[in-house]
């Protein structure tokens, strides 16, 4: 059995004084795996708690081609495409509109989005995983660390403190479950050129890590507009759709700089 969960945090983008932005956002995704076997875990996979891979539609009669045409597009499961309006299959050249019909009926019967108990709603919380800030009194304020499984939003001014909380959660991701971490590794989007590894180093030693090991499991790329982001944030789901046994995530997004000019930090969990 498999259950993965995943943590987001993001610092948002600021405005100077001339107007110009700088900001960063980090993504990061903490998993726990339960597996008594290699082969039992790629079994499964999707079966409890991980997202179905797109390419499970060709076993419902979605043929190859359609299904390569969505990858090509973005999507990468079976659970962003029940996400997605149908607006967005139908922009996908080759996707016709009995098309989007029949992959959008096959994706409902294998993503459940009705209604369900409080009891199964319940059962699926005490699945989360919240990760530590490296701050006690911090974790306290969040009711133990930050909740995958949601969306945390971090507001201030400059030099708050807010590139430096992601930095150490892309740190604490990979911390043991028992230290308040999520035994996962970090995938970091820096937009405003902030990320620095010497920061990482210290993190680790502060929680007794091997720093190389640390650095290793981490990847990290510089996004230079909000276009390249999107190809990043492409690539990016594409990485933990084919990597979904190992990664921790952390991306860095001008997308609120560039389209809204909001000065906040922003967080964001998934399941």
């Amino acid at each position: 059995m498999t259950l993965f969960t995943t943590e987001t945090i993001g610092v948002a983008s600021n405005f100077d004084k001339k107007g110009f932005h700088c900001g960063q956002y980090c993504i990061v995704m903490s998993m726990m795996q339960e597996v008594s076997s290699a082969t039992e875990a790629e079994d499964n996979l999707g079966a409890v708690g991980g997202p179905l891979l797109i390419k499970t539609l060709e076993q419902c009669g979605i043929s190859a081609a359609d299904v390569k045409k969505l990858e090509e597009a973005g999507y990468y499961t079976v659970e962003s495409i029940a996400f997605a309006p149908k607006k967005a299959l139908l922009s996908i050249k080759g996707i016709s509109e009995a098309k989007a019909d029949k992959i959008a009926g096959e994706v409902s019967k294998l993503v459940p989005m009705g209604f369900t108990t409080a009891t199964e709603f319940h059962q699926k919380r005490a699945d989360l995983v919240q990760l530590t800030t490296g701050s006690k009194e911090l974790d306290k304020l969040l009711g133990g660390g930050i909740e995958t499984g949601s969306i945390t939003e971090i507001f201030g001014e400059f030099r708050t403190g807010k590139t430096q909380l992601c930095h150490t959660l892309a740190v604490t991701c990979q911390l043991p479950l028992e230290m308040g971490g999520g035994e996962g590794k970090c995938l970091y989007i820096d937009t405003e050129g902030t990320f620095r590894p010497e920061r990482l180093l210290a993190v680790a030693d502060k929680f007794g890590l091997d720093g190389s090991q640390v650095l290793d499991n981490i990847a990290c790329a510089r996004a230079y507009n909000s276009d390249h982001q999107t190809q990043l944030l492409i690539h990016a789901a594409a990485m933990m759709a084919e990597s979904r046994l190992d990664p921790a995530v952390s991306l860095g997004l001008h997308y609120f700089n560039y389209f809204f000019g909001l000065s906040f930090s922003y967080c964001m969990s998934f399941l």
